[in-house]
């Protein structure tokens, strides 16, 4: 989940960036002489500017992650513990299953939280991270089916897939954002009307980019049942389906906790709605790869 919120905060930052930017230097000028919009210009624009972004972001992914996730890489020529070179095998072994020709970087970083992730701007530049949590909690079967699962994104290439709707989606978030922005300008005074058009696109930039991340977050959902049948594939559907199944016992005493936690407490707890969540639901998973 961290690993997609930030390639889709970095995209936003990255973008509004980028249009600030351009703004400022008063490049790629939609807004014509009679007060008009140019609406090739500012699809053009939006284009260069939603693509940037998107690819700029892919780039920073890996560096991101590591820098945000206090990641440490193992080196798998160096002097590792036991545990530490057995994941880097498990990682090498099925990325070689899964066909890659180069093998990922592995990292673990500490966290109590039970999770995994893949990252890279590509095939030959992608990252495997566990944290500790992760390898406290499950057993080695576990493991290798969260591992085999991570893998099988990169194998996917859903990054780079991600990458390209992201770009899309950014191209009508500048174009609806700016149209939206000329048109609230049009009710302000003419001297004043500059500057409320550059605060509003910047506004409703924003808003246009959380109502676009549902549709990101949506194919999150989607992929990640590509990825448990990869997973499956390459570690085998068994321990694939008990590492989803682990993860659900640990999810439902987390649950637990919280519930009793949030009694005490006396405070509402509140179910997070499906359409802002990276990955469906861990039943609905379980159930499909059962039933293939």
């Amino acid at each position: 989940m961290k690993r997609i919120l930030l390639f889709i905060l970095t995209n936003l930052l990255v973008m509004v960036t980028i249009g600030i930017i351009l703004s400022v230097f008063g490049v790629g000028s939609y807004i014509n002489e009679a007060g008009g919009i140019d609406v090739r210009s500012l699809l053009i624009f939006s284009l260069i500017v939603g693509f940037t972004g998107a690819f700029i972001s892919l780039a920073m992914s890996r560096w991101i992650a590591k820098r945000m996730m206090n990641v440490q890489v193992l080196n798998p020529s160096g002097n590792l513990s036991q545990g530490e070179r057995q994941i880097v095998e498990m990682v090498h072994r099925l990325s070689q299953a899964a066909g890659l020709l180069h093998m990922p970087e592995v990292g673990i970083y500490e966290s109590k939280e039970v999770n995994a992730f893949a990252t890279g701007p590509s095939k030959k530049r992608s990252l495997v991270a566990v944290s500790t949590g992760l390898l406290e909690e499950m057993d080695s079967d576990a493991v290798e089916g969260i591992i085999g699962h991570e893998v099988a994104h990169i194998a996917n290439g859903d990054m780079v897939t991600m990458t390209l709707l992201q770009g899309v989606v950014n191209t009508f978030v500048v174009f609806l954002s700016r149209l939206a922005a000329w048109a609230v300008s049009r009710f302000v005074k003419e001297d004043v009307a500059p500057i409320v058009h550059f605060i509003a696109v910047i506004v409703f930039q924003i808003v246009f980019s959380i109502l676009g991340s549902l549709v990101v977050l949506a194919f999150s959902r989607y992929r990640e049942f590509h990825a448990d049948a990869g997973g499956a594939h390459l570690a085998g559907k068994d321990k694939m389906i008990h590492a989803l199944q682990r993860l659900q016992a640990y999810t439902d005493r987390m649950k637990d906790d919280k519930q009793t936690a949030i009694s005490t407490l006396k405070i509402s707890g509140k179910k997070r709605s499906p359409l802002f969540s990276t990955h469906p639901d861990l039943e609905e998973r379980i159930r499909r790869l059962q039933a293939s």
